[in-house]
């Protein structure tokens, strides 16, 4: 199948997206936050990901809900599409410069979700969207697609270093998602991911 629709509507979100992993890396992303979907964009191109999102939410009171919701939506969605995860290559990682920014992501696509995030933003942070809202977005994705991911950072320009994460992130799922020629069966000692 390799693909997933998934739709989440809340008192505070009404988010629906569809994801292909074998996609061309088209995508199509209006979350009413303009550096979001620019950076949504940047995971969805390198990660050669079809991946289409809209999203309405309470940007009035600030982005938190939207993108939190996103990541979780984003997550069950390629929960789904990897299915139990037959044939797939599961680790992997990537590293991607960006000016005076470097990026490296490692991910286990096994079932269990995990973050570690080591790298700091400014203040501001980038876009306008606090740090910690970035580093919670993956959080979100993470636990709900059931992929463990070491993300480490380092920068001057938070633009820079976003969009090297969210690329690298992006880069390093395209590899962990994609069939492995000599693997025909489930990738885990146990039988099951």
């Amino acid at each position: 199948m390799r693909r997933s629709e998934r739709r989440r509507q809340t008192r505070e979100t009404e988010i629906s997206l569809s994801v292909d992993l074998d996609g061309s890396g088209a995508c199509t992303v209006d979350t009413g936050i303009p550096f979001f979907d620019h950076m949504l964009g940047a995971l969805g191109k390198h990660g050669r990901l079809d991946l289409a999102v809209r999203a309405s939410g309470d940007l009035a009171v600030d982005a938190h809900h939207t993108i939190e919701d996103i990541g979780i939506v984003l997550g069950q969605a390629l929960a789904e599409a990897v299915g139990d995860g037959r044939g797939i290559t599961r680790f992997a990682d990537a590293a991607v410069p960006m000016d005076e920014a470097l990026a490296s992501v490692a991910l286990d696509v096994g079932g269990r979700g995990y973050l570690v995030f080591k790298g700091a933003f400014s203040p501001a942070g980038p876009g306008g969207i606090p740090g910690d809202l970035i580093e919670h977005f993956f959080y979100s994705l993470c636990t709900n697609a059931g992929i463990t991911a070491h993300v480490t950072f380092a920068g001057r320009n938070d633009h820079h270093i976003a969009e090297a994460v969210f690329k690298a992130f992006g880069r390093a799922l395209r590899a962990a998602v994609a069939p492995d020629p000599s693997e025909g069966g489930i990738p885990s000692t146990k039988g099951t991911l």
